[in-house]
This record gives C-alpha cells, structure tokens and sequence, in this order.
C-alpha cells in the first residue's frame, strides 16, 4: 500500500476561472470569422468535395474542442515563468491570425488558392507553436498536437477543393 501523500495541490479557484476566460477568449476569437464569413453560400455549396468531406456538423464541434485545448495551452504558458514564454505567446498570437485570415479569404473572397496559401503558413506556425510551447510546458505543447493535426486534415481538404474545382 502506497502511503506517500501527494504534494499536488488542485489550482486555486481564480486560476481556474483564468483559465476559463481564456478558453472562451480563444473560441470567440476562433468562431468570429466563422459567424462573419459563413460557409453557406450558393459558391460553397456548388463546389465539388471530395470524398474524405466530414459531415457539416463536424466542423463547429471539432472547432469547438480544438480552440477549448488551445485556451488551456495559452493558460498554461501564460502563467509559467519559463524562458521562452514571450516567444511562445508571439507565436500564437501570430498562428492565430493565420488561423482567423483562413475563413474569410475561403469562403468570402471565395479564393480556396489564396486559403492554401494561408492555411500552409499557418500550419508552420503551428508547428512552431508546438516546438515553443515545449520548451514552457510540455502538457501546453502536448494540448496543441489535436490542432495540429487537424489544420493538417484542413490543408489536405483546402488542396482537394482547390484542385477539383480549379
């Protein structure tokens, strides 16, 4: 029988209300261009998808979920006090952009080669973020790994959109 007495304390109630404010900060951050450049245009929906195309309701429910993960990454690197913090929350401030530019270049500008563009850079970015919230805290990199790979599956269905219907 293990006696040991666990010397983890569970965050404080403001910490955890801080962290709160940053995952609904992220989202509505996130969601804004979603709200202002809808995907429901008659241009949308003329495209050809391919046959990997996720069913509508994917796309605010996986959002939803990734940008409440990076909330918590960005919570976590803010509060630490490592060498590298200022770096890492430059990068994501920066990957965010990216991320917020996507929507309305695709679906306002109607311009999916533009989006491509967009969505390669933000992917670097990504990874950049990734690497430098590593170096702050290993659970905030580790939070940013779902994102990653799904701004990957998102530059994969820009591609598929462009080159069908290009």
């Amino acid at each position: 029988m293990d006696t040991r007495v666990s010397t983890r304390r569970l965050p404080d109630v403001e910490s955890v209300l801080v962290a709160v404010g940053f995952v609904l900060l992220i989202n509505v951050v996130g969601g804004l261009p979603g709200i202002l450049s809808s995907p429901d245009t008659a241009w949308f929906r003329s495209l050809a998808k391919p046959w990997f195309y996720p069913p509508t309701i994917a796309f605010p429910v996986v959002w939803t979920a990734l940008f409440s993960l990076l909330g918590v990454a960005l919570w976590l690197v803010w509060r630490s006090d490592a060498d590298g913090r200022r770096l890492a929350l430059g990068l994501f401030a920066v990957q965010m952009l990216f991320n917020v530019a996507w929507t309305p270049a695709f679906f306002r500008l109607e311009a999916p080669l533009v989006a491509l563009g967009i969505i390669l850079a933000l992917w670097a970015f990504v990874v950049g973020t990734v690497i430098a919230f590593r170096r702050v805290d290993t659970r905030a990199a580790a939070l940013l790994v779902p994102y990653l790979a799904w701004v990957t599956f998102a530059a994969v269905l820009n591609f598929e959109l462009w080159r069908l219907n290009a």
